[in-house]
Order: structure tokens, then sequence, then C-alpha cells
């Protein structure tokens, strides 16, 4: 999966529009949907929200490309993903059209959306951050049903060859990481992991640092280029049992943590104090587990567990009424938005319809029929008829508002807390594991 930039729209918003709701590209049209306007009359009703904008910007409008691995994804649930994503993105405060093309070898969403908010008015800003934000989201839920993602960072230094030879099963790099992944497990130290990579034919290099050599390979590869679980001390520390350090959470200053992210620091790993500075950090990360399991009056396993799930169903009780206060706060703005349209049109319409010659008063007037027109059918979806007032509905939504700002408190609280007590709860599971290496001595002991 990938996303684009969003690109600006600057004029013919109709146009760009109609491209993407092309009934040869959307299954007929089957593929389209639309959110606080109508695919048919978007444009207008953009145009009609730009002017109650004071800051209306240049833009009419934004466009967005969601793209999908060909093959692993159907068009109707590329469609059902383009919808969580626009929903979230623009937090139900943008109209948007969606539709969703099918017509390459890929299938791919395209997303225009108005770039003023008809819940405030306000001018969407595109930077590096909401792409990012953008980009995040949209790894989320394609993760969430089992798609594949691009992880930023992760191809990074990597040429178009290699990349494609990775593709392909054919990069040496890749065959040595595998063959290392499948070996180390039988290993009882470094030493025995690299005789085993000699007997599958691959030539051992030593210097400053381990190098190896696949049959017909051209240049050695350097163990530490692989990545970081692929590093001496890396491969040396998942051999004594240890977990993998790109799976281990980061330190973060002030927070209880027993696992030690050694590899973001490359000159503390050629240090001849490191082994000493670690052994000295991890006896000092156990004490502050200790007193934390003091203070806390945690005296069992059992106890520590219960904590954790106490805690942790706070934390998600608080975020799904969130989720419940967001959904029904954009309910109400796409109320009032209608509404809105709707009484301030409703005598132009009343005047229409009295009309004698209703072709030429249409002629005259017609944008605001349309709107008129689409915000009744709209309201009569949402089954707001009778229309509540103004007043009522900014009351609520400002009650609304309040709640949520009290739950995002009680939420990140929660949050926090939950986090430092699995952080403690992953100390004491590595505090009561042997390691491997001790593990084997002691069997060795006894035989």
């Amino acid at each position: 999966m990938a996303v684009t930039k969003t690109h600006p729209i600057k004029s013919t918003l109709k146009a760009a529009i109609d491209y993407i709701c092309n009934p040869e590209k959307t299954d007929g049209k089957l593929l389209i949907s639309a959110y606080g306007c109508a695919a048919e009359t978007a444009d207008i009703e953009f145009s009609w929200t730009r002017r109650h904008a004071i800051d209306k910007g240049t833009n009419l409008g934004r466009h967005l490309i969601q793209a999908f691995q060909p093959g692993e994804v159907t068009p109707e649930q590329a469609h059902e993903i383009g919808m969580e994503l626009a929903k979230e993105i623009l937090g139900g405060k943008y109209e948007f059209v969606l539709t969703t093309h099918i017509d390459k070898d890929h299938v791919h969403n395209h997303l225009i959306f108005n770039a003023v908010s008809f819940a405030d008015h306000k001018h969407y800003h595109s930077n590096k951050r909401s792409y990012h934000d953008i980009r995040r989201t949209s790894d989320r839920l394609c993760k969430e049903h089992g798609l594949s993602v691009i992880i930023p960072g992760q191809d990074k230094g990597k040429s178009y060859i290699e990349h494609q030879a990775a593709q392909n099963g054919t990069s040496y790099k890749a065959k040595l990481k595998a063959a290392i992944d499948r070996l180390l497990p039988a290993c009882s130290d470094l030493e025995e992991l690299l005789r085993r990579l000699q007997r599958e034919g691959y030539e051992i290099k030593r210097g400053k640092y381990i190098s190896a050599r696949a049959p017909n390979q051209e240049r050695f590869t350097r163990l530490k280029t692989l990545g970081v679980d692929y590093t001496e001390e890396a491969l040396a520390a998942r051999i004594a049992g240890r977990s993998r350090p790109s799976r281990q959470p980061k330190r973060q200053d002030g927070k209880i943590s027993l696992l030690i992210d050694i590899q973001n620091n490359i000159k503390a790993q050629q240090s001849a104090g490191f082994t000493h500075w670690a052994k000295l950090n991890n006896l000092k990360q156990a004490a502050k587990t200790m007193n934390f399991l003091t203070e806390h009056g945690i005296s069992s396993y059992g106890e520590l567990e219960s904590k954790l799930t106490a805690v942790s169903a706070r934390r998600d009780t608080a975020h799904a009424e969130i989720k419940r206060i967001e959904s029904r706060s954009a309910e109400l703005a796409l109320v009032m938005k209608h509404a809105g349209t709707y009484r301030q049109l409703k005598p132009l319409y009343e005047r229409y319809r009295k009309s004698n010659d209703k072709e030429k008063f249409l002629r005259g007037h017609e944008s605001e029929i349309i709107l008129f027109e689409a915000a009744a059918r709209e309201l009569k979806r949402l089954g707001t008829v009778p229309l509540p007032t103004t007043e009522s509905m900014k009351t609520e939504l400002a009650n609304l508002n309040a709640e949520k700002e009290r739950l995002l408190a009680e939420y990140k609280a929660a949050r926090a807390e939950a986090q430092e007590y699995d952080t403690v709860k992953q100390n004491v599971d590595a505090l009561l594991t042997v390691p491997k290496e001790q593990e084997q001595q002691r069997r060795h002991e006894l035989e």
C-alpha cells in the first residue's frame, strides 16, 4: 500500500470529480461514495462551503491517491479502507468524494475533499506533518485488514537492483539473513554460528567486523550491514535467548525499563567498558522494578496481572467513549451544515415554487436550488425532520466537546499508567527467566 501527497486542485474542480467518478473506472459507478455532499453536486457544495470561509485560500479542494499491492485486495475492500481513512483523517469536518478505480492492474482509491471545513470554515493545511499522519493512519488500517504496507526507512540505503533482487528472492543479503535466522536457534555461541555458515558454503572473513561471502558472490557482506538484529553483539544476545533488538522497546527517561536499546548507539557497542555498564544499568533497572512493586503494594504475579488488566480496561473504556463522542459530534456537525444551507435558501426556494416561470427562475438560481434540494434530502436521510434549533445543536456540541476533553485527560493518564505496568510486567518476566547460557551451563553441570 502507498499514499501520495495531497495534491491541490486550483481550478476545474468539476472536471477532477468527473474524472474520478468515471463509470468505466468505478465499475459502473458502484464504487463511488460521498460524505457531506452528493458526488453529482460536490463541486457546487464545495463552493458553497468556501463562501463562508474567512481564509478561502487558493485551493478548491485536495486530491489524494491510495494504492494497493496488485492482487492483494478486492475493490470492495479497498473502498471500505478508503472510507475509513477519509473519515479518520478528515474528522467528519470536510465534504469528500471517494472512488475506487479498477481499470488498472492494481486497485487504487481517489479521494477529493474540500479545502475548507464545513464545521468551522477553516482552511485545510497540507504539510509534512499532515502527510505523515495520513500515511501512518493508512498503514495502520491496512495492517488491521491484513494487508501489506511499506515501512518508512525499511529499504533505506538499498539500491534499486538490490531491492528488485530481494523481491525476487535472489539478494545475497536476504539469503544471508535467512541462513542466519535458520541456523541461529541451534547455536550455543557466535563461533558455532560462523562454523555452520561455513558448512553451508559461506566464506567467513574476520577483521574489525565479521563478513561473509556466498559462493559466486563478488564481495563480502559485513554482518552489521544486514540490520540491527545482525551485529555481532545482537547475534550474541539472540543466541543467549534475549529478544531481537528491533523488537525491544526504546528506553524512555523517567520510565522503568529493563531492556536496553544498545543498537541505537554504535559507539557504546564498540566501547570496552560497555559490558560493565550494561550489567550495572540492568541492576539499576531491576532495583527500580522492585521499588515500583513495593510502592504499589504488589506482592504476587497475579496481583500485577490484575492491576495491568484493570488499568488497561479503564484506558479502553475511555477510548471507546471518546470514539462515540467523536461520531456523534461529526453527525451533529453534518446536520448543522445541511440545516444552515436549508434555512438560508428556503426563502429563495419558496419564491421558486411560487414563480410563474420556473424555468427562467431556475436559470438564474440553479446552484441555489440544487443546494437546497440536496440539503433537504440529506436532512431527511439523517432523520432530522423537524429540524432541531441551531441553539440546541450548538449547546449539545459544546457539551460533547467538554466531555471529550475530560475523557482525553482520563485516557492519557490511564494509557501512561498501563504502559508503565506493562513495562514492569515485562521486566518481571525477564527477571524470572533464566538466561539461555546459564541454563545450558546448569544442564552441563548436572550431566
